[in-house]
């Protein structure tokens, strides 16, 4: 027996490299079993699936498989592959990137996040719907981790003004009923250097032991809700922009590789359909963190002056110092402020559809939201940082104001996380070698007993389906490997492909119940103060009213927008000899789970 666990602990060392060398031998079937191509790409895909699910190899690593696999198994040229790694939409990508960083770079983000918390105030249930709603918004244009790895910082500050020092809290936690007449315990230790603000804000005041930790746990219970509110606010937040979170932009790509004509969605588009099912979201989420956190009480709305009042008074200092330690917005910040409003109005309205956009000054089908962003985000690499010196050019006595961009090249490098623009390049890859092999087609052929499935109960399988597997999975690699499959269910059953394709993307950023679901939800778990637990049972009901959000926007204001009622003829095929015969061979796994799942 002992042979065996030490057997299984060397297998469990070495477990990346098996499954690069196994994956590979395990997958061989698919190419000699199936027509000739589309046996060759389903190996690649799954070959792709596999190492990106487990990470084998880094997942950027693993995006430029196609360049090497594609051309020499005879899929795909390279001239073909190679330019998918570039597209336009990678450039609004990194035209989004590149604004997040000056916006970083100056500290514009803080200053918003603790406008937001002034406002709102400092009740817990306030103050966890501000936290919500600035990482919300934030996350709109900054990466989801990097809204979150700079709201925590915030949120702990806040938290020690309000309950004092977290390791006492758990020590007085863990305190048992004393009997009448022995000591009181006290809340907070005095006098450490990190606890002077919280002196005399809660006291024993002859509270038994008893209520002394119902105290402390109610205390623990809304710093948990806290820490779990930031990350989950910033991944429904991405979902709003299409720079916001990477699978947005893996819908573009694969829509324009697929469907050339359609041209539906863009960045005003989507936000109009995206932002209300954002604030739909998050106002569900925010009752239900506020409710099983214990935010949800009188106290909302009835001032009392207790403990928690001169506590929540303490709270309101830091946050009021913290904003004035910013001192009064420098020529810097507001020229940020100025180009960033800028960035999103011109995105927004460029070709909104339900108005006339400013795109149609150009030649039609010339000026792109790629376009749009590069243009602004070039500007901030020339444009100073000081205000210019005016008097400089008729005094020479006056001095001259140093010269520094908003934004450097270097400074630009360091933040940009290149491996996620491989990644999207990996997946328009992919998805055009499954469109060029007729892959796609032929996985197409076997979803026939899908098309019995009534549409809208199809949409709440889709988006369930990709909530759960992007749990366990990158959220960019989910959509990539199923976003194909999807469009070809759509057209199988002659649905419009949107209505099954923008529920997929947004599922794919439904990952709330484990702490390795996305980076935002790993940086909070590594505070040490949640378990698997609170983020399990936070999280399941998180999915659920994810799904029956997009379902809802689906089939109400989405459905009105992009006339999701009619099957459209930029979805019907061209080319009508790409469809192929099946022959009799094994299901592919992707399709037989869609199938398990849906009957």
């Amino acid at each position: 027996m002992e042979t065996i666990s030490t057997f299984t602990k060397k297998l469990w060392c070495v477990k990346k490299q098996l499954i690069l060398v196994l994956t590979p031998l395990i997958l061989l079937p698919l190419i000699f079993g199936l027509p000739e191509k589309e046996g060759k790409c389903l190996y690649v895909v799954l070959l792709m699936a596999v190492f990106w699910c487990t990470e084998a190899l880094p997942l950027a690593v693993t995006a430029m498989l196609p360049v090497c696999l594609f051309p020499t198994m005879g899929i795909l040229p390279s001239k073909k592959v190679c330019p998918q790694y570039f597209l336009d939409t990678n450039f609004l990508f990194l035209s989004g990137l590149v604004m997040a960083s000056a916006i970083e770079e100056w500290g514009l983000h803080r200053r918003i996040a603790l406008k937001v918390l002034k406002i709102v105030g400092v009740k817990p249930a306030w103050l966890i719907l501000g936290m919500m709603n600035t990482s919300a918004f934030l996350s709109m244009w900054l990466s989801n981790t990097a809204t979150t790895a700079m709201m925590l910082p915030i949120a702990n500050a806040i938290l020690e003004s309000l309950f004092g020092d977290l390791a006492t809290l758990k020590e007085n936690c863990k305190v048992k009923e004393e009997t009448e007449g022995q000591s009181q315990v006290k809340l907070h230790s005095l006098p450490s250097e990190k606890q002077i603000l919280t002196d005399g804000m809660v006291r024993s005041n002859g509270r038994t032991a008893q209520e002394i930790r119902t105290e402390s746990e109610y205390q623990m219970k809304v710093w948990k809700g806290f820490l779990i509110c930031i990350p989950y606010a910033a991944s429904i937040g991405g979902t709003a922009t299409l720079t916001g979170t990477a699978p947005n932009l893996i819908l573009i790509g694969q829509l324009k590789s697929y469907f050339p004509e359609c041209d539906l969605i863009n960045f005003g588009s989507w936000f109009a359909f995206a932002f209300p099912l954002m604030v739909l979201f998050l106002i569900l989420a925010w009752l239900w963190i506020s409710f099983l956190y214990g935010g949800l009480n009188t106290r909302l709305c009835v001032k009392k002056q207790d403990e928690r009042a001169q506590a929540e008074k303490k709270a309101e200092a830091v946050i009021d110092e913290d904003y004035r330690k910013l001192g009064p917005i420098n020529f810097a910040e507001g020229s940020i402020a100025f180009f960033f409003i800028l960035f999103a109005v011109l995105l927004f309205t460029r070709d909104p559809k339900f108005v006339t956009g400013w795109s149609t000054f150009f030649n039609k089908g010339y000026v792109s939201d790629a376009t749009t962003g590069v243009i602004i985000v070039s500007i901030l690499f020339f444009f100073p940082s000081q205000k210019p010196s005016l008097s400089w050019w008729f005094d020479s006595r006056a001095s001259n104001t140093p010269y520094v961009p908003l934004l450097s090249w270097k400074k630009a490098q360091e933040c940009v996380p290149w491996n996620i623009i491989l990644l999207l390049g990996g997946g328009f890859a992919m998805a055009k070698g499954c469109e060029e092999s007729g892959l796609a087609a032929w996985i197409g052929a076997y979803l026939q007993p899908i098309a019995q499935v009534p549409p809208a109960v199809a949409v709440m399988f889709i988006t369930a389906f990709l909530a759960c597997f992007t749990e366990f999975a990158s959220n960019t690699a989910t959509i990539i490997i199923f976003l194909p499959v999807i469009a070809e269910l759509a057209m199988f059953v002659k649905v419009n492909p949107l209505y099954f394709m923008i529920p997929a993307t947004t599922g794919c950023s439904f990952a709330f119940m484990l702490p390795v679901s996305t980076p935002p939800n790993s940086i909070a778990f590594a505070s040490g103060h949640l378990l698997v637990k609170d983020m399990v049972k936070t999280g399941f009901v998180m999915n659920i009213l994810g799904i029956l959000s997009v379902s809802l926007a689906m089939n109400t204001w989405g459905r009105a927008m992009f006339s999701l009622e009619t099957y459209p003829d930029w979805a019907r095929p061209v080319n009508m000899s790409t469809s192929h015969t099946v022959p009799h061979c094994n299901i592919p796994w992707i399709v037989f789970v869609m199938e398990i799942l849906i009957n």
